[in-house]
């Protein structure tokens, strides 16, 4: 029986790394890679996966919080005779120097996140289109027989396409970046402001909640807040802004908060 795990290695602006997990082989998928080659090691080994049992890398957008340590990640990962396939979408590879210079000495492939889907580790893979301001941005839905898990990050908005791949599912990490009044009255500038609160920035803890209400299902057991801001949000907010959705519906959901500096699981 197919059983996914969640191990959020790393979620914020200074770097986000993911591993879904089929517990059933011990293979798994990594999810963007903005972290040393040794932080994903030491906090795989934390959670208790074998980073030699990763298949591919899934890259959800450009922007270097995701992708700053993956050239040193696939170096580390080679010398121990591993050599996971880079999926990206070729706007990402095109809008960044590291990409395009990773691809030309690297297994990458490319998808497009409104037409493709894929089977990696065992896992059917279907990406879906985000409203981030970058050239590629996207969440991924994971399938196997007999489990579902639902992974989005960087929103300005819930997509139409981003609602209907996150139902339904046993697993969900979600987007709950920044409470509105700390934004307005953090140091960044004005445009900065903008930019995080619009619709090609990142969702608020009331966004993310409100997206949470429409998602729960009988099949929901775990929920886990993502990107957490570290101005403009603390580790607190987003898990109650998330648990009173929960309460509300009187549904069972656990709700969990990733970190910058350490390793969760959600299984």
């Amino acid at each position: 029986m197919s059983l996914f795990a969640l191990h959020i290695l790393a979620s914020g602006s200074k770097g986000n790394a993911a591993i879904v997990e089929d517990t059933s082989t011990g293979m798994g998928v990594l999810i963007d890679c903005g972290i040393s080659g040794k932080a994903l090691i030491e906090r795989s080994e934390q959670c208790g996966f074998d980073p030699c049992k990763l298949q591919a890398v899934l890259i959800t957008h450009e922007h270097t919080d995701h992708i700053s340590g993956l050239g040193v990640c696939l170096r580390k990962l080679a010398k121990s005779g591993v050599n996971p396939t880079v999926f990206a979408q070729q706007a990402s590879i095109d809008g960044s120097n590291t990409l395009r210079e990773l691809a030309s000495n690297h297994d990458f492939r490319t998808f497009k996140a409104t037409e493709d889907d894929f089977v990696l580790a065992g896992m059917r893979i279907t990406p879906f289109p985000t409203s981030h301001d970058a050239m590629g941005s996207c969440g991924f839905r994971f399938e196997a027989e007999t489990d579902a898990l639902g992974f989005m990050t960087d929103t300005g908005i819930v997509t139409g396409e981003a609602h209907e791949a996150l139902r339904d599912v046993r697993l969900l990490g979600l987007e709950s970046n920044h409470d509105p009044a700390m934004l307005r009255a953090c140091a960044y500038p004005a445009y900065v402001k903008a930019r995080i609160a619009g619709d090609g920035g990142h969702l608020s803890n009331e966004q993310s909640a409100a997206e949470l209400a429409e998602l729960l299902s009988d099949r929901l057991e775990h929920v886990a807040a993502l990107h957490i801001s570290q101005n403009s949000n603390d580790y607190r907010m987003p898990g109650e802004t998330l648990r009173a959705a929960v309460t509300r519906a009187s549904h069972p959901a656990n709700v969990h908060v990733a970190y910058q500096s350490k390793p969760i699981t959600i299984r």
